[in-house]
């Protein structure tokens, strides 16, 4: 009696994690421990950064089976075994991998976008294509590395990388989980940390990029923006963007439809399920599933130190170009436009946009930018899409 009490004692102990922990697995407890004191003291992006770290904790846990990286590793995923022999995570993921979760994301966002700023300032949509230069400098910086041979990535990989530039997370994770899913958890770590950090990064670039005349310029105000234009807009975005770059229509398309929920008016239901309840939802299933995917085989690498180094590059890079756009335009104009409303056109919403109004506030504190660089950053939203819906075109 005593001995078989002992062998069972013996065989769980030898099932357990304590027994078949290996040391990668825990270096990813302790870096996803690490990030979620990110989320929860910093509150670094705690909506998603939270879920995403807990998500890297359960995926590095030893004889667990919630995720298994294997079904998911080809093009023709095996869907009746993942629902049959497949974890919780396993099952969760397919609503990322097939491209459901990111557009339900952007249409709770589209709910809750004013686009009244970039209709009554239509140029904003220039400073938001210009930030997303980021994203094709980092995508040629991402190759160029590949040429050198210090690490390898593909075509695919490298445009991967690059969307981090569009500072757009679920854009980021839509595009990483159909070209490079073995990158997605590092891709959305670095895409949702240097979200985070907006306020510490731009600052630095948007001063140097200006002088303190120009941080100092007052716009006038924008002209009011009828319900009809506000209307008008989703439906006339949809179809413009569809027909040029038709596979960027599931980003777009749900993004412009909470927008017409909600300035129709009509289906208040319909924002505050969208805006409320399902995006709270979704975004629980989506951050979780997405830090799955950050198995120690897949993070510990030098390539996850390079899309580090990369995406900051991008971020950096997406600032400069809209800052710069923007002053060539302050040029053209006459010196109406104050070049710090460029830096929103990153799709960081409303962030980067609070950031212009502190900066220039900082050079005159009667200024105020909020509402012009508003125009820019949502036009930034449709930015990232669009170049996403673009790279997909090019190499999904």
């Amino acid at each position: 009696m005593l001995e078989t009490f002992l062998d069972t004692i013996q065989t769980l102990w030898q099932q357990s994690a304590f027994c078949n922990i290996t040391w990668q697995q825990g270096v990813m407890l302790l870096i996803s421990f690490f990030l979620m004191y990110l989320a929860i003291v910093k509150q670094y992006e705690p909506m998603l950064m939270l879920p995403i770290a807990f998500g890297m904790a359960l995926t590095n846990l030893p004889g667990a089976g919630l995720y298994h990286p294997e079904f998911f590793m080809t093009t023709n995923i095996p869907y009746a075994e993942v629902l049959h022999d497949g974890g919780i995570l396993d099952v969760l993921y397919l609503g990322v991998k097939c491209g459901i979760f990111p557009p339900l994301i952007f249409l709770g966002i589209g709910c809750m976008t004013d686009f009244g700023p970039l209709i009554a300032n239509p140029k904003s949509f220039f400073l938001g294509a210009a930030a997303q230069g980021g994203i094709f400098f980092t995508f040629l910086g991402a190759c160029a590395l590949s040429a050198t041979g210090l690490v390898d990535f593909s075509l695919a990989e490298a445009a991967s990388i690059g969307i981090i530039g569009g500072a757009d997370g679920p854009t980021a994770i839509w595009l990483t989980s159909k070209l490079a899913p073995g990158l997605l958890g590092s891709i959305a770590v670095a895409a949702y940390s240097y979200m985070a950090l907006v306020p510490v990064i731009q600052p630095p670039i948007m001063k140097a990029l200006t002088t303190k005349k120009e941080r100092s310029i007052k716009m006038g105000m924008l002209r009011s923006v009828s319900k009809t234009e506000k209307i008008i807009f989703p439906i006339a975005v949809t179809i413009i963007v569809a027909f040029i770059v038709p596979s960027a229509a599931p980003l777009v398309g749900m993004l412009m439809l909470g927008n017409l929920f909600k300035e129709s008016g009509v289906v208040d239901r319909l924002v505050k399920t969208a805006s409320g309840e399902l995006m709270n939802i979704i975004v629980i299933m989506l951050g979780t599933t997405v830090g799955a995917t950050a198995t120690a085989a897949n993070f510990l690498s030098i390539r996850t130190i390079m899309i580090v180094v990369l995406g900051l590059l991008a971020f950096c890079v997406g600032t400069a170009c809209g800052v710069l756009l923007a002053k060539l335009m302050n040029k053209l104009s006459g010196g109406n436009i104050n070049p710090l409303i460029g830096s929103a056109g990153v799709s960081a919403v409303p962030m980067a946009a609070r950031v212009s109004q502190k900066v220039g506030q900082e050079a005159d504190p009667t200024n105020f930018l909020l509402m012009h660089a508003m125009g820019p950053n949502v036009a930034g939203v449709i930015g990232s899409a669009v170049a996403a819906g673009a790279l997909m075109a090019i190499f999904g």
